[in-house]
């Protein structure tokens, strides 16, 4: 058992709660005991693609942490708490609400690379603790701002359907008399509605918090808000088309068929380019040792010896390194 197994996350549970479940669900089973991670934490609240990587995939949990996640997250206008979601304390309120046109307008500022504050109640370390443990204690807790990138903000499709259209807006509505195109007031017949909440899609770099950036676009708005749902759609490689839930997992395991979830250990490395290599090279790649003059592109590789992964290589100059080795 040697792969990623695609958790489709409930609201609720940590990550870490998720890890223990798929060691159980593996135990009871019957399966053999192996090493189980997660490669990026999700939130309580949040729910979605969560990967879990079991045995020699554990190795690469950490490249996982570094890749862009997606996300799609509900926005509710009116009201921030202190852990910018619907668990925390009411902090501020405002009667401001925005329209979907507004919305729209102002995303274009928080697209490519931005500055953020993290949340005081995130699992980053000021001065050697946890903020969410000086935030609990009631502690003032000083996020430094920091520098992520926003790839992709934009409004959910299917809430752009229900926004009036142009057409709309010049059309007649009951309460409304009719307005010809020569009428000052004729292309806002209809006004765009405030808004109690938006539902944004989002990809986003490593280290991006998506309540620092629900709370940062209220602000940006004039009003606060706080995020109602937050849903991740894809970490790295891995999407919501190949994710499975807890209780599914729970049954492949007892039929003995949790391996037709199983992703290859390789699917966690699609961006690397295979490097063939032979059985003694392979075997001396094994051991940590270096390989001098093989011809390949500098960077990062993934040595195979007959399509087995064999290490996770860099070529620098004329030397082929090991980054992380594969016992299997």
């Amino acid at each position: 058992m040697h792969g990623w197994l695609i958790i489709d996350k409930p609201a609720g549970p940590g990550s870490t709660q998720i890890v223990s479940a798929v060691k159980r669900v593996m135990r009871d089973g019957g399966y053999p005991k192996t090493k189980v991670g997660h490669g990026g934490t999700l939130d309580p609240l949040a729910s979605g693609v969560l990967p879990v990587a079991i045995g020699e995939a554990t190795k690469l949990a950490g490249r996982m942490l570094d890749s862009d996640k997606a996300y799609d997250f509900t926005i509710r206008f009116g009201e921030e708490t202190a852990t910018l979601d619907a668990e925390g304390e009411l902090v501020a309120r405002s009667e401001v609400r925005p329209t979907l046109e507004q919305v729209e307008a102002v995303l274009k500022r928080f697209t490519g690379e931005i500055e953020q504050v993290p949340p005081s109640f995130s699992a980053l370390k000021v001065d050697g603790k946890r903020a969410y443990d000086l935030a609990r204690a009631g502690e003032r807790v000083e996020m430094r701002s920091r520098a992520v990138t926003v790839h992709h903000l934009s409004v959910r499709d299917e809430q752009c359907r229900d926004a009036p259209s142009s057409e709309d807006k010049n059309s007649a509505r009951p309460g409304f008399a009719p307005l010809g195109p020569s009428t000052p007031l004729a292309r806002n017949a209809i006004p765009w509605p405030p808004l109690e909440q938006v539902t944004l899609s989002a990809l986003v770099s490593k280290g991006t918090y998506i309540r620092s950036l629900a709370r940062d676009i209220a602000h940006a708005l004039d009003t606060v808000g706080h995020v109602t749902m937050l849903r991740r759609t894809k970490a790295g490689p891995f999407g919501l088309d190949s994710a499975i839930s807890l209780d599914k997992s729970a049954a492949l395991a007892k039929a003995r068929q949790l391996e037709q979830a199983l992703l290859p250990l390789t699917a966690g490395l699609d961006d690397i380019p295979a490097l063939p290599v032979t059985p003694d090279q392979a075997r001396a790649l094994r051991q940590g040792r270096k390989l001098i003059g093989i011809a390949a592109k500098p960077g990062l590789h993934l040595a195979t010896d007959r399509s087995v992964p064999v290490a996770l290589v860099e070529l620098h100059g004329p030397e082929l390194r090991v980054v992380r080795g594969f016992n299997l």
